[in-house]
């Protein structure tokens, strides 16, 4: 008797084609390498799509607006670290595209509004931030990309109105967050990273360290909780799409962790931090401070857009 093809043969094939181009960037705390099937959610998601012969989509929950640290970031407008991110999405894109032609397209989930709160970020600074991902997406005819915000979901409520409505909707209980926390090294990992993130990100704090850990420490459960009924929400409105994330995630997680640009850590996302361009032309993400000892700074469109190192050897040759 002849052996038969299965119908879900050349779905996988190509499901596995596509995740093999993610897998170099996979943000991670595990030990790379791993292949597409160590990636069983990712891979059953994208073969779907391949089924029915549509655009594979993707959800992206991150950049929601500036740190509001001036000694980590240039100012609350994206600059060439958003501008470099969105360009290696959309090219991801573009290369799924050329083994798969209907292609793929990539939402970003901007979180700003949902935290903003949380986080000492103004409202109008995150609504600026958020338009202006959407301008330079235009303008760079980054076609793939497209922006998803709290106001495509309750219009022009009142942010305070939308984030109660959200949180009392689909957020995890504190006591339910804070036993996983203790019971998960992930979830610890997490809740580590964002506590330490906000302590970094408080630029006027006037009491001692330690309340300003404690403080942190508990504002760091509240962004949790936010964050992951933003997750809830985002699934609700996109229940087909491929989950990326900008925190590591381990291997064969549903969620798939993606790095948007070489740093020094798997942390580092270009909203905590500015862009500078090495010498050999490569770039790099690090907090503006120290990225103004490496390198001069560059305005594009007149305002601050990155550093680079060039300019300050240049700099250094001339005095």
């Amino acid at each position: 008797m002849p052996l038969t093809t299965a119908p879900d043969t050349l779905p996988t094939r190509i499901g596995t084609q596509i995740l093999n181009l993610l897998l170099p960037h996979h943000r991670t705390s595990d030990r790379p390498p791993a292949t597409a099937e160590a990636f069983p959610h990712q891979l059953r998601r994208i073969s779907t799509f391949v089924r029915d012969g549509s655009p594979v989509v993707f959800t992206l929950p991150g950049f929601p607006c500036k740190s509001p640290n001036p000694a980590k970031v240039l100012g609350h407008l994206p600059d060439q670290g958003e501008r470099l991110s969105l360009t290696f999405l959309n090219t991801l894109c573009t290369r799924i595209e050329r083994i798969y032609p209907p292609g793929a397209h990539l939402i970003i989930c901007s979180d700003g509004h949902v935290f903003g709160d949380l986080i000492g970020v103004p409202d109008d600074h995150i609504d600026a931030y958020a338009d202006d991902l959407r301008t330079q997406i235009g303008r760079m005819g980054l076609h793939r990309l497209s922006v998803f915000d709290l106001r495509d979901v309750l219009g022009d409520l009142p942010h305070d109105t939308k984030r109660a409505h959200i949180h009392e909707r689909y957020a995890p209980t504190l006591e339910a967050l804070r036993a996983e926390t203790c019971a998960d090294d992930q979830a610890l990992a997490l809740y580590r990273g964002i506590t330490r993130f906000l302590i970094e990100d408080t630029a006027d704090w006037t009491g001692t360290r330690s309340a300003l850990q404690r403080a942190c420490r508990q504002r760091a459960y509240g962004v949790i909780q936010r964050s992951r009924a933003w997750g809830t929400l985002i699934a609700e409105h996109h229940p087909r799409a491929v989950r990326l994330s900008i925190h590591p995630q381990p291997i064969g997680a549903p969620k798939f962790g993606i790095r948007l640009l070489d740093a020094p850590d798997a942390w580092t996302t270009p909203w905590h931090s500015a862009a500078l361009r090495r010498t050999d032309g490569t770039w790099t993400l690090v907090p503006r401070a120290r990225a103004a000892r490496q390198g001069r700074l560059v305005q594009q469109d007149g305002r601050a857009s990155h550093f680079d190192q060039n300019g300050m050897a240049c700099l250094s040759r001339v005095q």
